[in-house]
């Protein structure tokens, strides 16, 4: 048994674990949870294809309770005219924070850019997350404001 806080890959065996820590992440940032079925469809982003579209890292503490996670993937800039890794979620539980785990977190994240031959990670937090906010301004990151918007698009004729 590791008797060290750790970060890792998420496993299948995880999935029940990321859902309901999804779940508690949307809460934080008052949002609507996730929808029905989401641990078979982040299943799916993670562990069948070849190349799995999204990397999944999980804090673990010792005795092998997973109380965090990170998500990342790949996306391009247009300004740049190139790839870097986009942290879609960092999420440590309510009494988790403050014990190193983020930092673990985010070094397992640069590791991922590393590995792909990316030279940057990008992310976005609410600005209301004033701890958020200092912990990544801690590690040497900058800001852009910016507003994120979402638009829902309706399946076309052949459903997708």
């Amino acid at each position: 048994m590791n008797d060290q806080p750790r970060v890792r890959h998420a496993r299948p065996a995880d999935l029940p674990r990321l859902a309901e820590l999804a779940a508690e992440h949307a809460a934080y940032e008052k949002s609507a949870g996730p929808a029905p079925g989401f641990a078979e469809r982040l299943g799916a982003l993670l562990f069948t294809a070849e190349r799995p579209r999204l990397r999944c890292l999980v804090a673990e503490i010792p005795g092998g309770e997973v109380v965090g996670y990170a998500t990342c993937a790949p996306e391009v800039s247009t300004w740049d005219a190139r790839e870097y890794l986009h942290m879609d979620c960092l999420f440590l539980r309510d009494g988790h924070r403050g014990l190193r785990l983020g930092p673990l977190l985010m070094e397992a994240v640069a590791a991922e850019a590393r590995a792909l031959g990316l030279v940057e990670i990008q992310w976005q937090t609410p600005e209301w997350n004033e701890g958020a906010v200092r912990f990544y301004e801690r590690l040497g990151a900058t800001g852009k404001a910016k507003v994120r918007y979402a638009l829902p698009v309706t399946p076309g004729p052949s459903g997708r």
